[in-house]
């Protein structure tokens, strides 16, 4: 069982469920549908509030006339040594625009959280023990350096590893 952690801490009042074919949104529950789904249902109405699930392999940019319209974009993560969901984040971020909630659902483990929040996710759907003993403890790491800007303005000072600053005589 998950449960949704956002930076405000635990959220135990979350109504969206993943629908699969043993599972369907229930009363007061908002359903996540699959890319295919989704798009098949914001073309039969000019309704809103959707919530979508994005694959690794799924093209974010068919979302694009329907973001929106769309309040959740649920990520998954299959496996931690899969990327592709930090350059769907980015890509929705910055290039897309999308302002709705940003969800890692699947293998959320505790070191990915701050990458995450960098490229613009706010929720998270954790299932891994030592991440939610982590979150419940208010433990989250920290990211010493950064290699690249981000969707989101870091609060640490510092700077990038990238950026060095050149001294007179060196």
């Amino acid at each position: 069982m998950s449960k949704i952690w956002k930076e405000t801490g635990f959220d135990e009042n979350d109504r969206w469920v993943i629908e699969t074919e043993e599972r369907k949104a229930g009363d007061g529950e908002r359903p996540v549908l699959g890319l295919e789904a989704l798009i098949a249902a914001a073309d039969e109405t000019n309704e809103g509030g959707f919530g979508v699930l994005v694959a690794p392999a799924d093209d974010v940019k068919r979302l694009e006339p329907y973001l929106d319209r769309i309040d959740l974009i649920a990520v998954a993560f299959p496996a931690f040594n899969d990327g592709r969901g930090f350059s769907h984040a980015t890509l929705l971020r910055q290039r897309l625009g999308f302002a709705g909630e940003l969800r890692a659902v699947g293998d959320v483990l505790i070191d990915q959280i701050p990458l995450m929040l960098r490229t613009g996710f706010d929720s998270f759907a954790v299932t891994n023990a030592v991440a939610l003993k982590r979150l419940e403890e208010g433990r989250l790491p920290g990211i010493a350096q950064r290699y690249q800007p981000a969707a989101r303005a870091s609060t640490v000072a510092g700077g990038f590893s990238w950026r060095r600053l050149g001294t007179a005589g060196a």
